[in-house]
């Protein structure tokens, strides 16, 4: 137990000092949520494989902290995180901005069976779960904006996710280096910008590429 305690608190450090060194603020109540979907990964980790990742404190700064980076760069009321996986970064997204409704789309039906666990137990009301492939996946209001980090290439990512994106939305694609995809975004779409992002603890380039449709530049 008091390893336990231990632990918590060392993850509590780290995930503030995280939000520190992005310079968010980040309530107390926010940030114990964001620990308590992060234990419920540790969890189900065990059995069904959720990410390649076990060690928790690199969860924080691969998962939470990773996730949290994209925050101040991003708006919108309705988003979707494409191969969500284990809620990543949907899930964070969520909990951080409760006035947004998020989608998590994957179409592991583990992966979706343990976050329909996390909005169950964080008591999430404004994330849906969706188990199916995107290319068969329609919705009647389009997103403001679609999220993916690690689901496939930018050009792939924008060419079957077009019949969910609203006129004025964006495309959000976490990336390391993306100079090579950025050669096959398709001819209607339009690169916005590239941020640079540095991630606390994270020894690895981190890049968010915001794309548009012509029509909407």
């Amino acid at each position: 137990m008091a390893s336990a305690q231990i632990e918590r608190g060392s993850l509590t450090e780290l995930l503030q000092q995280g939000i520190n060194r992005l310079g968010m603020t980040v309530g107390l109540d926010t940030q114990t949520k964001l620990l308590a979907y992060l234990a419920l990964l540790v969890k189900w980790n065990k059995v069904y494989n959720l990410t390649a990742i076990r060690d928790p404190r690199q969860m924080v700064i691969q998962h939470l902290l990773d996730s949290l980076a994209i925050i101040p760069y991003i708006n919108g009321e309705r988003w979707l995180d494409v191969g969500s996986g284990a809620g990543l970064p949907g899930m964070v997204m969520a909990i951080m901005r409760p006035d947004w409704k998020v989608t998590l789309l994957d179409s592991n039906s583990k992966k979706t069976g343990f976050l329909q666990q996390v909005v169950i137990e964080l008591g999430l009301s404004n994330v849906q779960i969706q188990c199916v492939r995107v290319e068969e996946f329609f919705a009647q209001d389009k997103y403001d904006g679609i999220v993916s980090r690690a689901f496939t290439e930018l050009g792939d990512f924008l060419r079957i996710t077009s019949h969910l994106i609203a006129d004025n939305g964006r495309w959000v694609a976490m990336k390391g280096f993306p100079e090579q995809e950025l050669t096959r975004v398709p001819d209607n779409c339009l690169v916005e910008k590239i941020i640079k992002l540095a991630v606390p603890g994270l020894d690895a380039a981190r890049s968010l590429v915001i794309v548009k449709t012509r029509e909407a530049a």
